[in-house]
């Protein structure tokens, strides 16, 4: 009986405790200056609400009930904010507190020595930082950690993952980690920092991780959440060991590699949901198209949108606000995977793709926002084009202005006409200047800044005008040369220059030799998003000189066609790729093409090229004659209808392909199978271009011409054929 009643007393206890959160708002770094110069990084909006309140969504979901809120930086502001959302109301699910830390701390590892000293943790507590967007079930991570502690009170933290790849999109390229797991136990053995660059090659694992685990799981394919399930102990670990400062580097790695502390430490392996962290611009870029794809259900614009904003879900994933203050112009285009913001305006001919813009925005006449992010209140002069940029609340950028892949252009800031920003420039109201001894995000407020950082040098000004235009107020900010690395003596090699190059928005480190597989930069799968090379032609970007045969407005205008018939073909082939691996019918599967081609606005000569091609490099290539035909043949019976459904034949896909050899038995499966008649090979063998007229000298050209010869050999099939009944008829009478 006793037993009984003790073990009723814990479980009720259990029911009873209260699941706290501690959330750093404080990020330690410098990656989002200068939009950071006068906010702190929790506070900056991505799909128009900000990272602070897409966190606390998170916890909300989780059921978390009590969260700490550790600032530093600006914690008026984000006071402030808290008291303005919906979380301070009295009908709140969560008790949100706002703790002011020290002037001193500069890590996590000091924020959360802080939290010792305050002494508000009770129980076990889910710690995260404030830049966090996740759907993940955090409850459920929260039961099994508690049950392991039940088993093993050496248990003091559990670390959310997920499986993702190693060239995950919203996996940070300049740092990751290798993790040594346990299979059976899920406990970490090992934790390897890993900084993109230099690249590293070899995950050095100590031997008596091996010998008292024969059985292990070395993992480079888990995104680290930056969700942890933690002990009361975590703090006051971190209190007697000052020199911990980063949570992964430094008190994990050192944690499972003490001989002294005997702590053990568990990952979590989380199945569904999304998780992922703004921590730098690259991510800041995946993170907002992944909500916008709705990767992040039931986290999404229209649905629980944390700012309580409300927006009607269009096809394509466009988002407009449901109260129809937004104003487009007749000839403006949309892009798919775009959120407007409320009261915002966008002139005829403007084209805005793959971009978010926040409230009262408005957008010039034949202007091109694209990848592009624009915080409230920015407004774009005619002629402009923004590219793979992020740009502060009120900016005003005049006409026929450049803002380059990659800029960050800080609040307030105004940029005259003509106005040119180089790729990843930064601009602000204040100059930049290397101060080291805050290494936080916008560290001080602007009384704190100096008067040598105000405005107001002349001759500062004078040399900029040539590239902020006439009337800017604002400095361009010192570029950091490719040599000026980690400092000498500087532990922390994930700040060095080379290695945030990997998180810079709209960096192809076409330039960056990484060497290390694991660290590899090319470009990610067009399935999951959009791709590096999905840019404007270099000939129409920022960074060229201005063009000679065309005006501002017509290179505009080409480069959005030109991005508006790529994203249209990249949707055409995801549709062909569905419906093969599905095996849709063929109606449905013409059926979803027509109303690509309807929903942008293309030519259906664009479709048949796609639909074509999809097919014929579907067909493997097979060294036997027979089954290279039965190959064709299958293909074609299965597929073939859907060529005619969507406007017949398109003649040239394998002169550019590697199945060139099998242009002619591929056209007589498609003759046989009634999918092209005689005359639409006459049609096609008629055409000047059929013979490669008006090409120049090549491959290309020649193999052109041998498909030509495969059509003639054709043709005079049909003629003898033609004239063998002709004779037979003349017999037959």
């Amino acid at each position: 009986m006793p037993p009984k009643a003790s073990a009723a007393k814990e479980k009720l206890a259990e029911q009873d405790e209260v699941l706290q959160a501690v959330i750093l708002a404080d990020s330690f770094n410098t990656r989002f200056k200068p939009l950071t110069t006068s906010k702190p990084r929790c506070l900056l909006p991505i799909c128009n609400a900000p990272l602070l309140d897409w966190t606390l969504e998170s916890l909300a979901l989780a059921g978390v009930q009590e969260v700490f809120v550790i600032c530093r930086s600006h914690a008026e502001q984000v006071k402030a904010a808290l008291q303005k959302s919906r979380w301070s109301a009295p009908s709140s699910s969560m008790k949100i507190v706002p703790i002011l830390t020290a002037k001193e701390t500069f890590s996590p590892g000091d924020a959360l020595r802080d939290i010792y000293t305050h002494g508000i943790i009770t129980s076990d507590f889910v710690l995260v930082s404030g830049d966090l967007v996740s759907s993940v079930r955090i409850e459920d991570a929260v039961t099994v950690h508690r049950e392991r502690r039940k088993k093993n009170k050496d248990v003091i933290m559990t670390m959310v993952v997920k499986e993702s790849g190693a060239r995950h999109r919203t996996k940070s390229r300049g740092d990751s980690a290798v993790y040594v797991i346990d299979p059976t136990t899920d406990e970490c053995l090992h934790y390897e920092p890993v900084t993109g660059f230099p690249p590293k090659q070899v995950a050095r694992i100590p031997r008596e991780v091996l010998d008292g685990h024969p059985d292990v799981e070395i993992r480079y394919d888990l995104l680290d959440c930056s969700i942890d399930i933690c002990s009361v102990e975590v703090p006051s670990l971190f209190q007697d060991n000052f020199d911990y400062a980063d949570i992964r580097r430094d008190f994990v790695h050192g944690v499972l590699t003490s001989d002294l502390l005997m702590k053990n430490i568990h990952c979590y392996v989380a199945r569904e949901g999304y998780a992922a962290r703004v921590q730098d611009t690259r991510s800041y870029d995946a993170v907002s198209k992944d909500i916008l794809a709705r990767w992040t259900f039931p986290l999404v614009p229209d649905d629980y949108h944390p700012a309580g904003q409300s927006y009607e879900l269009l096809r394509g994933n466009r988002y407009i606000p449901r109260d129809n203050s937004v104003v487009l112009a007749r000839t403006c285009k949309v892009g798919n995977n775009t959120l407007l913001g409320p009261s915002s305006r966008i002139g005829d001919g403007a084209q805005v793709l793959s971009s978010t813009l926040g409230a009262r925005c408005i957008i010039g006449v034949n202007s091109v926002v694209r990848h592009a992010y624009l915080f409230d209140g920015v407004v774009v002069g005619d002629d402009c084009v923004i590219e793979h940029a992020i740009v502060g609340a009120g900016v005003s950028i005049g006409s026929g202005s450049r803002v380059g892949r990659g800029a960050l252009v800080g609040d307030g800031v105004e940029l005259g006409p003509g106005s040119r920003l180089a790729p990843f420039e930064r601009v602000s109201l204040v100059r930049d200047e290397a101060d080291e001894e805050w290494d936080s995000d916008s560290e001080y407020d602007e009384a704190e800044l100096g008067e040598s950082r105000r405005l107001g040098d002349d001759s500062t000004e004078d040399s900029l005008k040539g590239v902020l235009g006439p009337n800017s107020n604002a400095f361009v900010w010192p570029r950091r040369k490719a040599s000026a690395g980690v400092d000498e003596g500087e532990e922390d090699a994930v700040e060095g220059f080379q290695n945030q190059r990997l998180m810079r928005i709209g960096d192809e480190h076409e330039d960056l030799d990484l060497s290390d597989a694991g660290s590899t930069t090319d470009s990610e799968d067009e399935e999951l998003s959009d791709t590096d090379s999905d840019l404007i032609p270099a000939s129409l970007a920022s960074s060229t000189t201005t063009m000679q045969t065309e005006s501002a407005a017509s290179a505009a205008v080409s480069a959005g066609e030109a991005a508006a018939e790529h994203e249209f073909l990249s949707e055409v082939r995801q549709s062909l790729s569905r419906a093969f691996v599905e095996d849709h019918s063929v109606d449905n599967a013409a059926v979803e093409l027509k109303t690509l081609r309807m929903a942008h606005n293309q030519a259906l000569s664009k479709v048949r090229e796609a639909v074509v091609g999809g097919i014929v490099e579907r067909i493997p290539l097979v060294a036997d004659p027979a089954r290279q035909r039965a190959e064709i043949q299958g293909w074609v019976g299965r597929w073939g209808a859907l060529i005619n459904l969507i406007g017949g034949v398109d003649g040239y896909h394998c002169a550019q392909s590697e199945r060139f050899p099998l242009f002619g038995p591929i056209l007589a499966a498609l003759y046989q199978d009634d999918v092209v008649e005689e005359d639409d090979i006459r049609a096609w063998h008629a055409q000047p271009a059929a013979k490669g007229e008006g090409m120049y000298e090549g491959k290309h050209r020649d193999k052109v011409q041998k498909c030509w010869l495969v059509g003639a050999r054709m043709i005079h099939q049909f003629d003898e054929q033609e004239s063998d009944e002709e004779t037979e008829d003349e017999n037959s009478d």
